[in-house]
């Protein structure tokens, strides 16, 4: 299998992972033919990137992070929850926190099982999924980020359930604000972009008020957006003053939202939103947490194409879980001649190394 740019998938390609639409259910099975029409309703529903298949790498598999039933019945509650605040909040009512909190709670369990389990590098890539709305599976996926961050740096179990209640939660605010500002596709208004920052203070006041959410739960999403330097928002605080929980959620909630497609970008591939934590590191991220977040992440990912030093291009065959910056790689091209498939373990032959990744996903506006 190879990840292929929606925009640049050839006639007759086919799939070489299934995708699965929020609820579980798949839309497109394996060996599915990408014809022009699938892809503009894959590109409508905002995927950016699919495995096909290539002869050579049939072989080559990656299970995903998530078990597709656990994702599927953590986005069914994450959305119905957070519609029901929504509802609560229009009618300018108190959201009812307590209520909701036993099934915050029981995606956490879930998820945290299989973040456990995982013995790879975290690619959430592998997971292809058309969502009908961001902001419930960018929720889910900053969840999983952040507890496979909290794993890394060696959080207890009754840390990391907390981390994850934080991680699920840190988003709700943003059901207050409009959905026309939400999706916009253009460049916010200051007005626009001041209701966007509120999301936190009106998520914080939203949880604070729970008597079974902790106040550190609150805070994760009162917190979320601040950075050591004393740039971020609501209060501009530093790094003395940010709660730990809410320093990983703020490394997962950008990484996972620059490598999810959005209304005015295209997304990113993990390497790339790495580079741009790392040019914050230090300032506007924690440099040990971000070094960490490196180590936890797939940042190539099986399936992708790279070209090494000394001219040759293969596709990563399988991931380094102690080194992901130095995947196996099965070359099949030197010097841009085709030659016979052969392994080259990153972590064993130091001298390779991988010096670009495919162009048809890297060349992509940022």
């Amino acid at each position: 299998m190879r990840i292929t740019a929606i925009d640049h998938i050839t006639p007759e390609s086919r799939l070489a992972k299934p995708i699965y639409a929020g609820d579980g259910r798949i839309l497109l099975q394996i060996g599915a033919r990408l014809t022009g029409r699938i892809v503009e309703r894959l590109r409508e529903k905002g995927i950016t990137y699919v495995y096909v298949q290539q002869e050579g790498t049939e072989d080559l598999d990656d299970e995903g992070t998530l078990d597709p039933k656990v994702r599927a019945a953590s986005m069914q509650v994450i959305e119905s929850q957070f519609k029901k605040a929504a509802e609560q909040m229009a009618l300018q009512k108190t959201v009812d926190m307590d209520a909701m909190s036993s099934s915050f709670s029981a995606i956490v369990t879930s998820v945290l099982e299989e973040v456990m389990k995982q013995k790879e590098a975290v690619s959430l890539l592998t997971d292809v999924v058309a969502y009908d709305s961001y902001i419930f599976h960018h929720s889910l996926n900053v969840t999983i980020y952040a507890l496979s961050l909290g794993k890394t740096l060696g959080l207890n179990e009754e840390e990391m359930h907390k981390l994850g209640l934080g991680a699920v939660l840190h988003d709700i605010g943003k059901m207050s604000v409009p959905e026309e500002v939400l999706h916009k596709p253009g460049r916010l208004t200051d007005e626009e972009f001041a209701l966007i920052q509120d999301h936190t203070t009106i998520g914080f006041e939203m949880l604070r008020k729970s008597h079974t959410l902790s106040l550190l739960t609150a805070h994760c999403a009162y917190q979320h957006h601040e950075r050591l330097d004393g740039s971020g928002y609501p209060r501009g605080i530093g790094k003395e003053d940010i709660h730990l929980f809410a320093r990983i959620i703020a490394i997962a909630d950008v990484f996972d939202a620059v490598t999810s497609h959005r209304v005015y970008r295209p997304a990113m591939l993990p390497h790339e939103g790495l580079e741009l934590l790392y040019s914050g590191a230090g300032t506007l991220f924690d440099q040990e947490m971000v070094d960490a977040f490196a180590r936890t992440i797939a940042i190539y990912p099986v399936g992708l194409e790279v070209r090494l030093n000394g001219g040759r291009t293969g596709i990563v065959s399988a991931l380094n879980r102690s080194l992901p910056a130095r995947p196996v790689v099965r070359v099949f091209q030197e010097h841009g001649e085709s030659v016979s498939p052969y392994e080259v373990d990153l972590a064993e032959e130091l001298s390779s190394m991988i010096e670009s990744c495919d162009t048809v996903m890297a060349q992509r506006t940022m």
